[in-house]
């Protein structure tokens, strides 16, 4: 059984990054509860609101997040590596998680097709399958140890959890 480091450790500003459909935005819901901190989704950041996930003009997008990650404490899940140095700069703790690419599969088409209320939807509940989604998690199917090197190198406290498996074990040890 895997050990995880207490929550506090990572204190109140803490990164959440994977790949697509590995469980982010719910583990990022949890630990805003348990911190009573925000938990903030960059894909509803990204995306337009009541919209099928069009795409916020690149310049309002970095303005909302560079002002979110102004805030004195946050949860915040996601990747958009072009915005990780001042996101990393800011925090105080990341946690990177990883599942099999055929469960994220299985999970993208679930969620997409039976969930419209879930963790880290954009308001208005629109959502379809897109190909590109299903593309971009077979690209990143191998992407957790890219992320464990980028999470390492930021010298903050980390934990790294392999699998669904491994991050309800973590919400387990930490109260979620």
């Amino acid at each position: 059984m895997q050990t995880f480091q207490p929550l506090d450790a990572l204190g109140r500003r803490i990164v959440i990054m994977g790949p697509t459909n590995a469980g982010k935005s719910t583990l990022a819901i949890a630990i805003g509860k348990k911190l009573d901190i925000p938990a903030i989704h960059l894909d509803q950041l990204r995306h337009l609101p009541n919209t099928d996930w069009q795409v916020r003009p690149d310049a309002e997008f970095h303005a909302l997040h560079d002002a979110a990650i102004l805030e004195p404490g946050w949860v915040m899940e996601g990747n958009y590596s072009v915005l990780m140095p001042q996101r990393f700069a800011r925090a105080t703790g990341v946690v990177v998680v990883d599942d099999h690419y055929l469960r994220r599969f299985s999970r993208y088409f679930r969620r997409t097709l039976l969930e419209k209320e879930r963790a880290g939807n954009l308001p208005g509940n629109r959502d379809s399958i897109k190909w590109q989604m299903v593309s971009w998690i077979w690209k990143t199917r191998n992407n957790a140890d890219r992320s464990r090197r980028v999470a390492k190198a930021t010298g903050l406290p980390m934990v790294f959890c392999a699998s669904l498996r491994e991050v309800k074990a973590l919400a387990r040890a930490w109260n979620l």
